[in-house]
């Protein structure tokens, strides 16, 4: 059942990916939803409606929690359910960088089963369906770089203008515990790229939405990575802070990251 799901996940995925991707680089009108920063367009509901029309089809009546149209955004903690986010970078998507995400899961029982994060601007499609991941249908796997200073790591989410310190701490600590840093402003887009090998870790310490990591974060699990929050225990989406990485330097991507939550506290 978990392959059937994951099939659907990467066919809805595909689906709304291909309905922003004919929007990209046109001119769209851009809303905001909160912040300066949190944006949203057209491009962002007709996506996410049409992954909602691939998964009623496949699974009619299961719940979906989907950033554009949740009522409530908690992930049932029983029974079958799928995670949504049409857009993950909208930021990316309006300025017109390529890297952006649609991400869906399929959960069962609170926990991830299948995944799909769509790259539809650079034509990546990553898969996980619990048997390993795949890129473009060719398996992937963490990276095997050992050595922290030939390791790139990045910080997951934007912290505002109020929470500069704990930005400044994540770029201090990364460029002295590693060889380089690099943001792709999509959290979906950067744990698949920890899934494929191509980055090392990425971490947080703030809270998430499950849109924003869920599917990602079972890629990397998938590709032999690991995923903890900020205890160093496995992670589960309604944990604050989320730490993924290869597996190799996890216990120094760990460190980093509490040390950016001490300067919150």
């Amino acid at each position: 059942m978990s392959e059937e799901r994951a099939e659907t996940a990467r066919r809805a995925a595909e689906a709304g990916g291909a309905v922003a991707l004919d929007l990209f680089r046109d001119e769209l009108a851009v809303q905001r939803k909160g912040g300066k920063t949190d944006l949203v367009t057209r491009a962002d509901r007709e996506a996410e409606a049409a992954v909602l029309e691939r998964i009623e089809s496949a699974f009619p009546g299961e719940p979906v929690v989907a950033e554009e149209t949740a009522s409530d955004a908690t992930v049932p903690a029983d029974g079958p359910a799928w995670v949504v986010d049409p857009i993950d970078g909208t930021n990316n998507f309006v300025h017109d960088i390529p890297v952006w995400a649609t991400a869906v899961a399929a959960v069962v029982d609170g926990e991830a089963v299948g995944a799909a994060v769509v790259l539809p601007a650079l034509g990546d499609t990553y898969v996980a369906d619990g048997n390993g991941p795949s890129l473009n249908g060719d398996p992937i796997a963490v990276s095997d770089r050992t050595d922290p200073d030939t390791q790139t790591v990045t910080p997951t989410f934007w912290w505002g203008l109020d929470r500069r310190e704990e930005y400044g701490t994540a770029a201090t600590e990364i460029v002295e515990r590693f060889g380089d840093l690099v943001r792709f402003r999509s959290a979906q887009a950067t744990l698949a790229m920890v899934a494929a090998g191509s980055l090392d870790a990425t971490f947080t310490n703030r809270e998430t939405h499950a849109w924003d990591t869920v599917a990602g974060a079972f890629l990397v699990e998938q590709a032999g990575g690991r995923v903890t929050d900020l205890d160093g225990e496995r992670w589960h989406h309604d944990a604050r802070g989320l730490v993924a990485s290869s597996g190799h330097t996890h216990d120094e991507v760990l460190a980093a990251a509490r040390a950016v939550d001490a300067v919150a506290e």
